[in-house]
């Protein structure tokens, strides 16, 4: 007997052809796992820094300075991401 398939199950079979779900190597996991942890370490050291200095804006009473601060952490936060999510795709493409 045949049976329907609904709308999210033919849907997933669309998707799966357009990009075909690839399985990690424990190796390529590995890495990943590396680079989580490299690039977490990363931006928690640019942060604590980058937060002592936007206290010490603050402190001082330097609102122009405080909200640069802020604007950098933010930045250098989406930077280091970017970064490690490139790095993270070329290790899942076999690349690196």
């Amino acid at each position: 007997m045949l049976s329907m398939k609904s709308a999210y199950e033919l849907a997933m079979e669309r998707l799966n052809k357009e990009n075909p779900i690839t399985q990690l190597t424990e190796e390529q996991k590995a890495k990943l796992g590396e680079l989580d942890s490299k690039y977490a370490a990363k931006i928690a050291e640019k942060e604590i820094f980058l937060k002592g200095e936007v206290n010490k804006a603050l402190q001082a009473g330097d609102m122009h300075a405080y909200e640069s601060l802020n604007r950098q952490i933010a930045t250098e936060r989406k930077a280091l991401e970017s970064e490690r999510d490139e790095k993270k795709e070329r290790v899942r493409d076999g690349k690196e």
